[in-house]
């Protein structure tokens, strides 16, 4: 017996795996990574109602910055306006719906590539060509709807939802944690976007646990993490953690010498926060990289990454050297989890058994499992 019901639906048998206790507990049924219909459901009832993490503040540094990006469906622009508040609007024209910016850039206003209409960057209507013979039309009522958006320790959080709770009041924990760490002064150095053939929720399991590391990941970090000193305790309903301690010879992942900030054990510890839903952030004392996961398909995830270096790594002469070697050091590691995660899914759409029963570091990924329990219905 595999434990595996197949009359059943993903969300029962999600449900009936989270009611083990951790101690016979197994990986979450197949059907929650493969089905359409479950993934439907965390886009309607997880991704339309949670913060998503779309970078670092110091990403789009300049007025006129912006990004482009769907959420639940919805096409969406994070935008810093002429006063330097970054804002969330809907990416759509009021006018006759077109999408209005793709991607990254610059703009000094938002023109819509179908029939000219031009928005400031705050959203509001400036001009509308060939539109005076319109008795009705009045400008001024027309601006792009608004998003919530916030920032956060130096990351920037958008939510469909107008009645969510702060990020600041809701990850608060994580504040509290971490604040001897001042990641809000960490310096992104790199952002890019990927897609892997992989569900989404696999990638985020793969960063939630330690246990992959020796042998995913043997030919990097594998040995510069001491895995039987991972801490896995009890996460909390809005995210999970663990931690590990560095070697000193990494001299990126300990404090700089002028971080006085950090104390003893501190100096040398490394925290893996995963934010739920889909915000996973290793943070050292000397650098940080982040992925921000959004489902495309059951077998396709879209890649939010980046990274850097701690503020007193960038102020550091070697600044350029240490973001080299840093960058070197993350390429090869996401080859190796890009060959995992994909394996994992490749295996997961086979008609072969359920997956077996978790390690205790896979404490974070049972977590997770009650997290999505609770939200998929």
């Amino acid at each position: 017996m595999d434990g595996s019901n197949s009359r059943l639906s993903p969300v029962l048998e999600l449900r009936r795996n989270v009611e083990l206790p951790f101690e016979r507990a197994r990986a979450m049924p197949k059907s929650v990574y493969t089905s359409d219909a479950f993934l439907q459901k965390e886009i309607s009832e997880i991704f339309a109602k949670e913060w998503f993490c779309v970078g670092r503040v110091d990403g789009l540094p300049n007025p006129g910055d912006f990004m482009a990006l769907e959420l639940a469906g919805q096409p969406v622009m994070v935008v810093r306006d002429h006063r330097g508040i970054l804002r969330a609007q809907a990416n759509v024209c009021r006018h006759r719906m077109s999408v209005l910016l793709e991607g990254r850039g610059n703009r000094r206003t938002i023109v819509c590539p179908y029939h000219g209409w031009t928005y400031g960057l705050d959203g509001r209507l400036r001009g509308a060509p060939a539109m005076t013979r319109n008795e009705g039309f009045d400008r001024s009522q027309y601006r792009l709807p608004q998003i919530r958006c916030e920032e956060w320790l130096g990351w920037i959080l958008v939510s469909l939802n107008p009645e969510i709770e702060s990020a600041a009041s809701k990850l608060a924990r994580i504040e509290k944690m971490i604040g001897d760490y001042d990641m809000a002064s960490y310096k992104q150095a790199f952002f890019e976007t990927w897609e892997w053939n992989t569900n989404w929720k696999v990638l985020a399991e793969n960063f939630m646990e330690s246990y992959h590391l020796p042998v995913c990941h043997a030919a990097s970090i594998g040995g510069l993490s001491k895995v039987d000193d991972v801490e896995c305790p009890h996460g909390y309903d809005e995210f999970n953690y663990h931690t590990l301690q560095k070697e000193e010879t990494f001299t990126l992942s300990i404090a700089h010498p002028n971080n006085r900030r950090l104390k003893g054990e501190r100096r040398f510890t490394t925290y893996l926060l995963s934010i739920y839903p889909s915000m996973m952030v290793t943070l050292t004392p000397g650098y940080f990289w982040y992925l921000s996961l959004y489902p495309l398909e059951t077998g396709k995830v879209r890649i939010y990454f980046g990274g850097g270096m701690s503020k007193e790594f960038a102020e550091d002469p070697d600044s350029e050297r240490h973001f080299s070697e840093l960058r070197k050091l993350l390429d090869v590691v996401n080859l190796e989890d890009r060959t995992c995660t994909e394996r994992v899914y490749a295996g997961l759409v086979s008609d072969f058994p359920s997956p077996g029963h978790l390690s205790h570091l896979e404490l974070p990924n049972y977590e997770f499992a009650q997290y999505l329990s609770r939200k998929v219905q």
